[in-house]
Order: C-alpha cells, then structure tokens, then sequence
C-alpha cells in the first residue's frame, strides 16, 4: 500500500505530510486553548442539532438515518437516541448539525457540521477516549480548513463559479474519521484520496433554488467522509497522493489553486481557534445585524410594535430578501436580514420556533419584516467579506431603529460574539447550550450534559455519553 505507479511525476508531499499530521498528532502537543476551543465546538455543535427537535427536516433526517442504519448499532442518533451504524448516524446527526445554521463558519464553509458528528460517531464506535476525541476534531479542523483554502476561488472570480462549500466538506469528515479508526499514514493518504473522490463538482443549486436541500448535503459529505476511511483501511493499490497530482482535485477547483496552503504553518498557526462560532441561528452575515437589533432593544427597551424603520447600513449583497407573501424554505429564511431580525424582534429566545413552517408566511412576521430596510451605502459583497475574514477582518455594521414616536437609536459593530477576536467565554458557551438544547433536554439533563461535554478529556469511552442525546 503506498506504491504508487507514476510516483516519478510527483514533485510535492502535501498529502504525506497531512496523512501523517493527522496520524500523528498528540494531545499533549495541542495547546491548551486549541483543546478548550475543540471541546467548545463540540459543545455548540451538539447544543444546535438538540434544538432541532420538533423541526419537520429533523424528523425526516432522523428517520431516513433510522430506515438505512443497517449493521451493528455503532453510534447514536442526536436528539432521537437510537442507535444504528456509524454512517447512518453521521448522516443524520451532520444534517441536523446545518439545520438551524447555527453551528460554526471557517473561511471555508462549516466545517463543525462534518467534524463533530463523525468524529463522535467514530469515537463511539471504536471506543475511544475523550482525549482521542479532542485530538482528533483538531487534527481534521487543521486539515479541512488547509485543503478548502487551496480552492478558494480568486478574489476577480464570480463566487457563484467558485464556492462550492459542500464540495470540499468531506475533508471534515475523513481526517476525524481516519484518525479516530486508527489509520497509518499511508491508509490516511489514500482516505484523501476517497475523499477526492466522493468530492462532487461544485455546485450552487442550493443558492439557485433557496432550497432546504443544503442542509442534507452536509450529511452526504458526512456519510462519505465515514466511508471514505473505512474503505482506505480495507486497502487498495496505486491511489496515493491525491493532492500532489495536479489533475486530481484542486485544479478541478479553480483557476488558481493556492497550493502552499497544504501544509502552511501546519502544527505551529491552530486554525481551529480562526472559526467564528454563530451567536445566533442565521446565515454568518448576519450575526451582527442581528446583536446590533439585540442591543439596541434591550438597552433602550424597545418592544416590536414601537418600531417604524429599522435601517441596515451597508446591507450584505443577497441578504436582504424579501417578498411580502412569505418565505419559501427555512434556508431563504435563513438568509433573509429583514427575517431574521424580526424573528429575533417577535421571539426573542432563539430555537426551532424561528423556523417553524407556519412562521414563514406569518403576517406579524411579514409585517415587521418590511420595516427592515438596507442603507445607502454599496453593498458589501459576500466573496470579498470572505477574503476579509481570512485576513481577521469582518465587515462593519450599523444598525439604526426609528420610533413611532419620531426617537432614533444607532448601534455600530463589526466582530460579534463569537468571532474569534471576539469569542466568547467558557460560560457564554454554557449559556448557549442550555438555549439550543432545550428542545430535547430538561433542565437538569443540560447541566449534566454541560458537565461532560466540560470535561471530555476525563471520559475513558464516548460510547458511555450515548445518554446526552435523547429526552
């Protein structure tokens, strides 16, 4: 295994060196604050797929993972608590990851809708320790966001040629998985390999259609990423170096593959701590918009039926939906500014009751809506907010709420709670949990819950945590 016919037209080992990082890689290398972060992306994550519950997507996730959970019961279905095989539940558990967008955003997409669920999938399956656990969302978090940056479409490049996040998503899926089925390095090379494979071709049908689509792919890429390593530790001949062949991913890509970002300052820059955590369930864009809302009705103690107007300044280039019969699809809702703020206005405890089906074409709804109005400024656009935010930066915001009564109040932000120049505390993490589980865990079940999930490092077998997951 290794061998590789045409290794002579290799010049590079970029897939080498990420194989045996991910295979490689302690946990007593890790800092200390990259494994604190780990636990808390697990923490969000697991919180946003419990407060799906009651959701009709969730429902249908849960069953579709129960009709094709064949096999031995190796892993747990969130929210549901029945056990089935491991790549049934990563496809279950990865869609409803995505389902109140609300779990985490990289400069790449959502990698924590693929790392956590299969990561924990395959800790239960396999027995592992919550170190191994934490070790191994932090190898696939290094990995995934390096692969995705290489396929960055250029700044000049229209984003909807080049910004296939689900294509890419399966990398979050195969490096936790391999490394927690115990792969060598060479089993990790060829799981690359599967995982360029099970790679689709970009695609933005999701954006065309609004449809909720988008949040299932997420569980394909999981479903792939399980399978991917499984197949690589079975063995196969000749399928090595997948990212040092140019003709075998990036170049399908895009234009201008930034190759270098492989292995750039692998194990010494943690990116895992560069990830903006959502403070709220919408689209990244509007995180701030959103707080801005908060702040100004909470300070000033401004209740939905005193406002007139409330002004977006710059607004985000296709964020700013609306359509006075309603909404379509929780995505579109998702991605709406005028939307979501007034769900946060009518609802202010965030959940599954923002994306009730009914809630979409709710005149009281619609109506506040309507008041949400973009500036005059240009329009930030979204591919170039991404470059941004790779380079730490996140578009400015301002916020200006006009009164019945003729008062106007204005708040301005650029990073919000939960960007990584912002992050929040340990116990704003807490704080968040007990909001997104609530759905599905009682209130003393959340705080045991909190307790473990706290203290991963501490379980000797994640199988054991099956009880956190269901009523």
């Amino acid at each position: 295994m290794g061998y590789r016919v045409n290794a002579k037209d290799i010049t590079t080992n970029y897939t080498q060196t990420l194989a045996e990082f991910t295979a490689n890689l302690k946990y007593e290398d890790i800092p200390e604050d990259v494994r604190e972060r780990a636990k808390h992306l697990a923490m969000q994550t697991i919180g946003v797929a419990l407060g799906t519950k009651r959701m009709k997507l969730s429902n249908d996730a849960i069953a579709i993972g129960k009709s094709c959970g064949v096999g031995e019961p190796e892993a747990t279905l969130w929210v549901d608590g029945s056990k089935v095989s491991m790549s049934s539940a990563v496809f279950t558990n990865s869609t409803l990851a995505d389902a109140l967008d609300w779990e985490d955003c990289a400069w790449t997409g959502h990698p924590s809708a693929g790392v956590i669920p299969v990561s924990w999938a395959a800790a239960e399956g396999f027995h592992c320790s919550g170190k191994e656990l934490i070790t191994a969302i932090v190898a696939a978090y290094e990995v995934y966001t390096r692969i995705a940056m290489v396929v960055q479409p250029p700044e000049d490049e229209d984003v909807f040629k080049g910004w296939g996040l689900t294509s890419w998503q399966v990398f979050a899926g195969v490096a936790p998985a391999a490394r927690l089925m115990g792969l060598t390095p060479d089993q990790i090379n060829q799981a690359f390999g599967f995982g360029v494979l099970c790679c689709p071709v970009q695609s933005n049908l999701h954006h065309i259609t609004m449809s909720d689509a988008y949040h299932y792919e997420h569980g394909f890429r999981a479903k792939d990423g399980i399978l991917a390593a499984l197949t690589a530790k079975a063995g196969v001949e000749n399928y090595m170096d997948c990212f040092d062949d140019t003709y075998s991913f990036d170049y399908h890509m895009t234009r201008e593959p930034k190759r270098d970002w492989y292995t750039k300052e692998l194990g010494s820059r943690w990116l895992t701590k560069e990830v903006l955590v959502k403070h709220w369930p919408a689209n990244m864009w509007l995180q701030t918009p959103i707080e801005l809302v908060h702040n100004i009705t909470t300070k000033n103690g401004i209740k939905p039926e005193d406002i007139e107007e409330i002004v977006l300044d710059p607004p985000t280039l296709g964020r700013m939906f609306f359509d006075p019969a309603g909404f379509n699809s929780l995505t579109q809702a998702q991605f709406s500014g005028p939307y979501m703020i007034a769900m946060y206005l009518l609802n202010p405890v965030p959940g599954p009751n923002w994306f009730d089906l009914s809630m979409l074409r709710d005149p009281k709804v619609l109506e506040l809506a309507a008041k949400v109005k973009p500036g005059k400024s240009s329009p930030d656009i979204i591919n170039l907010c991404f470059k941004g935010f790779q380079r730490g930066e996140f578009p400015m915001k301002t916020v200006t709420i006009t009164t019945k009564d003729g008062k106007t109040y204005s708040e301005s932000m650029d990073c919000h709670p939960g960007h990584p120049r912002n992050m929040m505390s340990h116990e704003e993490f807490c704080d968040r949990f007990r909001i997104e589980a609530a759905p599905t865990l009682d209130a003393d079940k959340i705080e045991k819950a909190i307790e473990a999930l706290s203290h991963l490092e501490d379980c000797e077998d994640v199988a054991e945590l099956g009880w956190i997951f269901s009523e």
